[in-house]
């Protein structure tokens, strides 16, 4: 069975413990694009059959106006896993989109998942769950590519720092921050003092998941800030993720949300520099000019192909 992937806004995805009614209600009614509902890291062993039952319920009950929602089930190799599954597609109402999946190792794991949720929906009517899809270990990474590919169901990928670090040995407890010790000493000034240099420890990972999602058509998305109190240093994690292609970042915190919207909508004058390329390219067509010239400066097909991907994304954000 083959589906088209919709074309969600996907700037800002505010997780919230599946466990806590009175932040299920909170995160409805907020600015995220997308509200993750999670079953996983945020609930604790003990409380995962309850959670379970709190996040069906406000899937049936709550108000999610037109956002989109999801809900992270726990990792396959847990014993969680089926329950999750099963009892959120079947019970959880047409108001769930999307399943995220933790730790996604290769593309049978996406398999496993597009059969059963095909069964469920073909014996339920209920309408078709996309699925999002966690890259958090080496072994998802070799196979990032393939995982990507696996089923016209995936619409996302997603990066997770804090177990991908904790999967390749990584000296660091930071997840989406700085890592202190990954730099290297600048050459002597007139006083004999270096400077270190801080480089990006996970530049390699994102610009691997990114080209993986783009090639099979589905959104990179990267992962939390968890300093939630640090504005700045989410402001540049998510400038950077943008700069990399990714389509947006996970909030952790409903505050969060307002900054990540922010830094991956194009801005005003990004819109109108795109509206104006693609002007002066039908004028070209219409004088029946080959070239295509903008402010005395020639416009090559990278551009105009970068234009119409601006304006398409503004249409979808409403802000053109």
């Amino acid at each position: 069975m083959s589906f088209e992937r919709p074309a969600r806004p996907n700037r800002s995805q505010l997780s919230v413990p599946g466990s806590s009614s009175r932040f299920i209600e909170k995160a409805a009614q907020s600015a995220a694009d997308i509200v993750m509902l999670d079953l996983e890291d945020a609930v604790a062993p003990p409380d995962k059959p309850a959670a379970r039952r709190t996040v069906i319920e406000a899937l049936r009950d709550v108000d999610w106006g037109a956002r989109t929602v999801s809900v992270r089930i726990n990792a396959l190799d847990t014993p969680f896993m089926y329950r999750d599954l099963i009892e959120v597609a079947e019970q959880g109402g047409d108001r769930l989109d999307l399943i995220m999946v933790p730790k996604v190792n290769k593309a049978a794991d996406v398999h496993l998942l597009d059969v059963l949720l095909g069964q469920i929906e073909m014996a339920t009517g209920r309408k078709r769950i996309g699925l999002e899809l966690q890259i958090e270990t080496a072994e998802g990474l070799q196979n990032v590519d393939a995982i990507a590919a696996a089923s016209p169901r995936v619409e996302s990928l997603h990066f997770g720092p804090g177990d991908f670090a904790a999967s390749i040995g990584a000296r660091t407890t930071s997840i989406g921050g700085p890592v202190p010790d990954y730099a290297v000493l600048g050459e002597p000034d007139g006083a004999g003092r270096r400077d270190p240099h801080l480089a990006d420890p996970w530049h390699y990972v994102l610009a691997r998941i990114v080209v993986a999602a783009r090639a099979a058509g589905v959104r990179p998305v990267d992962g939390p800030y968890a300093d939630f109190k640090d504005e700045e240093g989410l402001r540049w994690s998510a400038r950077r993720a943008a700069a990399l292609g990714f389509e947006g970042k996970w909030a952790i915190h409903p505050g969060q949300v307002e900054t990540l919207n922010a830094v991956f909508s194009p801005a005003p004058e990004e819109i109108e520099r795109a509206r104006r390329i693609l002007e002066a390219l039908a004028q070209a067509e219409r004088e029946g000019r080959g070239a295509v010239a903008l402010d005395g400066r020639m416009i090559d097909l990278a551009s105009i192909r970068q234009a119409q991907v601006m304006v398409e994304k503004a249409k979808r954000l409403g802000l053109a």
